[in-house]
């Protein structure tokens, strides 16, 4: 397993003009000037990670029932700069859904409509950088919703942690090691174990202990290891 999508194989700077092409028409096909501010330069050194729970795995035909976010500065991951909503959905809320995060029909029934909570999550976003553990699919179902209330996608830079990971495992392997199928985890728990317990993570970060599959929780760990492989990464190229 790579971590990697077609796109991220490609070399830097090829992706770099493909995602600059990309962003470009975007901008140009905005209908909307009111959400003109999510094509202005990013703020430096800030991102935002993001994730969404959601009733299903089909992003043709499931919904997103929450979403966590929160803002990284620099080496800092701002705990108080986190947005958390509940969506409520059109359709049923499946129990096998729910035994994943554990959001039952009447958890989200007082949540925000759609449209109200794609607004609101924009307006935090602004124009920094997305970070997220396989983010792939967490876009694509925000992208349907975007589409559906604004006519529009999210056109910011994304950036993959376990395409990250991979990557800096890759490095750490012996010569004889690396290759195509390089057999590197990239579960999101083994990832975390570069720092530790995790409940000493949260409690460190005066954050409650919140299971697996929350939006919120998911957001901090993703942006916590965005954090920690920015620092291994600087520090393998000021050995090399």
């Amino acid at each position: 397993m790579s971590g990697r999508s077609v796109v991220q194989t490609l070399p830097a700077w090829l992706q770099r003009r493909l995602f600059e092409w990309r962003r470009d028409w975007q901008r140009r096909h905005l209908k909307d000037p009111r959400w003109a501010f999510l094509f202005e330069p990013p703020p430096p050194d800030e991102w935002v990670a993001l994730d969404c729970e959601t009733t299903g795995l089909n992003v043709r035909q499931d919904e997103i029932i929450a979403i966590g976010a929160t803002r990284i500065v620099g080496r800092r991951l701002m705990t108080r700069e986190r947005l958390e909503l509940l969506v409520r959905p059109e359709r049923e809320v499946s129990a096998d859904s729910v035994a994943v995060h554990r959001l039952r029909a009447q958890d989200v029934a007082d949540g925000l409509p759609l449209c109200e909570a794609m607004e609101r999550l924009l307006m935090f976003i602004g124009s920094r950088p997305l970070v997220g553990y396989y983010l792939e699919f967490d876009v694509a179902m925000i992208d349907r919703a975007l589409k559906r209330c604004f006519g529009l996608t999210l056109p910011q830079q994304k950036i993959e942690v376990s395409a990250m990971y991979y990557d800096w495992r890759f490095r750490q392997l012996p010569p004889y090691q690396q290759h195509d199928n390089a057999d590197i985890d990239l579960r999101f728990a083994t990832i975390l174990q570069m720092f530790g317990a995790r409940s000493t993570i949260l409690q460190t970060l005066d954050l409650p202990m919140r299971d697996a599959h929350d939006a919120l929780n998911d957001a901090v760990m993703a942006a916590l290891a965005f954090i920690r492989l920015r620092e291994l990464r600087g520090e393998a190229e000021a050995a090399s």
